[in-house]
């Protein structure tokens, strides 16, 4: 066989494969969204006028957890997995990603924000933070600070990388985190979700550990989802679900006894927010050069390596449906 022939077979088969990784994903969104619809619909009459956050989690996770993912694995196990070595990380080194995460993070999220109201002028309601300011705090820490990393470093970090490194380790961290982001369906949250894909995905490739990233990626969803709520419920529990006027805020923060002990807790909370974002952004600049990655067993060429990984019909579907339902749950 020529060397021709050679190159384009193993071209094939590399596009093939991302495009099987694709097809997966697609599975996941699909299943997902329909039976969360399904669902949705089923048990509308069962309650009046408010339903219940844990009832809500349990019908968007379920069909996530449960069935889409798990089935996802028919498509996944037809691209083979390379054997690699576990290094563990020290605790120090563990420390300093997690400081990086943070003006990660925050930044993304400031951006995902500011676009997000900008395209509609001002309309767009960001649900996950509504849905995490509610009352059932403990509710969420379960769904989102616990079953959340689990389930999506299983299947970003473990399946997707451990699946496409062979094939370049840069190429299949990209992907993973293009892919996580977009999975979110949800503007406010792509940029954050986006950048801590990228931190993960590093992780996950230099020590093929799955139980750093799970650790990082719930404790930067318990902040989320359960320490800033309780802070700023030291304050006034109105603040969160959005019942206290405008006139009530500028009155407390005016009076000179109201809220002084929530507040002290809201500025030492925003003061190590601050801290640790500095910190972070001078760890990223510092030690972005001592980031290795190493030759891959199947490394794509240069030139291929944007029509093998997203030229391919499983992960341009993926992207089209990704993005078409982001725009459309931004305009709801």
């Amino acid at each position: 066989m020529s060397s021709v022939s050679s190159s384009q077979t193993f071209f094939t088969i590399a596009r093939r494969r991302f495009s099987l990784i694709g097809m997966a994903l697609i599975a996941v969104v699909v299943l997902w969204v329909g039976l969360n619809i399904a669902l949705s619909h089923a048990i509308a009459p069962l309650f009046d006028d408010h339903i219940p956050t844990w009832v809500l989690l349990l019908v968007s996770s379920g069909p996530l957890y449960l069935v889409a993912m798990p089935l996802s694995l028919l498509l996944l196990k037809r691209v083979p997995a390379i054997e690699t070595i576990e290094y563990p990380m020290r605790l120090g080194e563990f420390l300093q990603m997690f400081i990086m995460c943070i003006p990660v993070m925050y930044l993304g999220s400031i951006i995902g924000n500011v676009l997000s109201l900008g395209v509609t002028n001002g309309q767009a309601t960001n649900r996950i933070g509504d849905l995490v300011s509610g009352d059932d705090i403990w509710i969420n820490t379960i769904f989102i600070a616990i079953l959340a990393p689990i389930c999506e470093e299983w299947l970003f970090r473990k399946q997707i990388i451990s699946r496409l490194r062979r094939y370049g380790e840069k190429t299949a961290i990209v992907l993973s985190a293009i892919a996580f982001g977009l999975f979110h369906i949800n503007l406010f949250q792509f940029f954050y979700a986006f950048g801590l894909g990228l931190i993960f995905g590093y992780i996950y490739t230099r020590t093929s550990r799955l139980r750093y990233t799970i650790v990082l990626h719930m404790l930067i969803n318990l902040n989320g989802s359960l320490i800033a709520p309780l802070v700023i419920k030291q304050i006034d529990p109105r603040i969160l679900n959005g019942t206290m006027s405008e006139e009530e805020i500028m009155r407390m923060a005016a009076s000179p006894d109201a809220g002084m002990g929530g507040m002290a807790i809201l500025g030492l909370y925003g003061m190590v927010l601050i801290g640790l974002m500095i910190a972070g952004i001078v760890l990223l600049i510092v030690k972005r050069k001592s980031w290795e990655f190493y030759p891959a067993p199947d490394q794509l060429p240069v030139g291929s390596v944007v029509r093998a990984a997203y030229g391919n019909v499983g992960v341009i579907i993926y992207l089209l449906i990704t993005v078409g339902l982001t725009v459309w749950t931004l305009l709801q």
